[in-house]
């Protein structure tokens, strides 16, 4: 769509961010050391045309769902639930992770395991673009494109078009 004319709506409130502690795994076996960002995200939401009303989509209900996605990231130690090289156990109200001879015991309530294999920007930007999209069903918006940031001038965007079945 980027040669087509069109509505590119973005979002970056300064509020749309998470604080989080990762480590991230490599091919090899290793891992970082653990260690925490401060992550902002920005969504960009396109389309042909506005809706009757001249809206591409209608903005308070997408920003809360938004903070929402941020927030059960908030505070939280990333933890890729479906890596094969991570073991991970539940332990009463603890979480064992081990990678090689490493290994963290943390309060489960601290963990936010998430249904990746790596915790990436790349595979985050994608993770949230999956929870973000089912929000989008019935709006003139045709595509979704949600970056992280985790550093300053350290970034990754994930986006694709909106199914037209929703």
């Amino acid at each position: 769509m980027q040669n087509a004319p069109g509505y590119t709506l973005l979002l970056a409130k300064q509020d749309f961010k998470f604080a989080a502690a990762h480590f991230t795994l490599f091919p090899d076996g290793r891992g970082e050391l653990l260690h925490g960002h401060n992550f902002r995200v920005a969504v960009r939401v396109s389309g042909p045309q506005a809706g009757e009303m001249g809206l591409l989509i209608e903005l308070a209900d997408f920003k809360a769902r938004i903070r929402a996605a941020c927030a059960r990231l908030d505070e939280r130690t990333l933890i890729p639930g479906e890596s094969a090289l991570l073991q991970v156990q539940r332990a009463g109200d603890s979480i064992e992770v081990r990678l090689g001879e490493r290994a963290y015991r943390l309060p489960a309530a601290d963990v936010a395991l998430l249904p990746l294999a790596n915790v990436t920007i790349e595979l985050l930007a994608r993770l949230l673009w999956e929870q973000l999209a089912p929000a989008l069903a019935g709006t003139a918006a045709q595509q979704l494109c949600v970056e992280v940031e985790e550093t300053a001038g350290q970034s990754c965007a994930y986006a694709a078009p909106l199914s037209r079945g929703r």
